[in-house]
């Protein structure tokens, strides 16, 4: 982090320090979603098995906390450089992750309801309702083409099929899987056409540069976070759409990890978080599927998805920790001239 500071600002007779603060990208919300996901894992772990209950319960604080650093940070970016943050809204990658700040205010709502359903129900209504109207403008533009198909990527399921599947599961959380239901379905049908759109991308179009590998972890997500919306606006033993959705989750972090080499090429980076959301949904579902009675193979599998799960967030968590000691975390901010 820059330190820099511009000369006082002479108010009156008293000089004023003005501080550089950095820039942060909105992508950084995805360390709030990783975060808040270990933490529900842990929740849902703690109800089914003999583990402690602080652990899930300091991980979704932690997160609060990361979510009130970066929402003041990041609105520091639009009121001292606001050419930067319209530069990052009009990128054609960039601009979609803006949309994970209200996915993250309202994870940061299900991760407070225990402590208050007020505060919860508020944060989730600001955050579904960001989430919605983002959505609706990103769409919008996408849907008027001219795009160069080597900027598709798989941000592209962040502004609807992550802002639905959360609003999902944050809706049943609260009591309200009858309006949850619909957004699962906004979510579903929305992955389910993207899909079709990133991988005709992916086969045809020429291979990802590096910097953009570590976005295909996002690749995972639809399957892993749909099952768990569509558990949390259902009752009842999971039913057959719940088994395929996390089958076909299981086969999309399968393909990850035959691919790490490839993607690997690309240095360390807080692009990595892109990996945490879906591994922790994965491991959340299935736990929630052996809560719920489930009589079938999760009970083998849900141990072996949560190990996974605490490992891959732990170690990206280390290295984020890392880059941020050394200053190489966040971006540079060069100061005025």
């Amino acid at each position: 982090m820059d330190s820099s500071l511009k000369p006082p600002i002479e108010l009156g007779s008293r000089p004023v320090p003005r501080t550089i603060l950095p820039r942060v990208p909105a992508s950084f919300f995805g360390i709030v979603l990783g975060t808040v996901g270990l933490g529900s894992s842990w929740r849902t772990a703690a109800s089914i098995w003999s583990l402690p209950v602080n652990i899930g319960e300091i991980l979704n604080l932690a997160a609060v906390a990361i979510w009130l650093v970066l929402v003041v940070l990041y609105a520091v970016k639009w009121i001292v450089d606001p050419k930067a943050a319209l530069a990052e809204a009009e990128n054609a990658i960039q601009c979609c992750f803006i949309g994970l700040a209200g996915v993250a205010t309202m994870l940061v709502a299900l991760a407070l309801l225990p402590y208050s359903r007020l505060a919860a129900t508020l944060l989730f209504g600001l955050g579904a309702l960001f989430t919605l109207f983002f959505a609706l403008w990103r769409t919008g533009v996408l849907w008027r083409g001219g795009r160069d198909p080597t900027t598709t990527t798989a941000v592209l399921y962040l502004p609807t099929v992550a802002g639905s599947f959360v609003t999902a599961i944050v809706a049943g959380a609260l009591g309200y899987a009858d309006w949850g239901q619909l957004a699962f379905g906004a979510g579903f049908f929305s992955w389910l056409s993207i899909e079709s759109v990133l991988l005709n991308r992916l086969l045809t179009a020429p291979a990802l540069a590096e910097p953009l590998r570590p976005a295909l972890g996002i690749q995972l997500a639809p399957p892993a976070v749909g099952s768990l919306a569509y558990l949390s606006v259902t009752e009842g033993v999971p039913d057959m759409l719940a088994h395929a959705m996390l089958g076909y989750a299981i086969l999309q972090a399968l393909l990850l990890f035959r691919m790490l080499p490839w993607i690997g090429k690309q240095p360390f980076a807080a692009s990595y978080w892109a990996f945490t959301f879906g591994i922790t949904a994965l491991s959340t579902a299935a736990l929630r599927m052996v809560a719920r009675g489930d009589p079938g193979p999760v009970h083998q599998l849900a141990p072996a998805l949560f190990v996974v799960a605490n490992v891959v967030v732990f170690t990206i968590a280390f290295w984020t920790v890392l880059l941020l000691v050394r200053g190489k975390l966040l971006p540079a901010v060069a100061p005025p001239k």
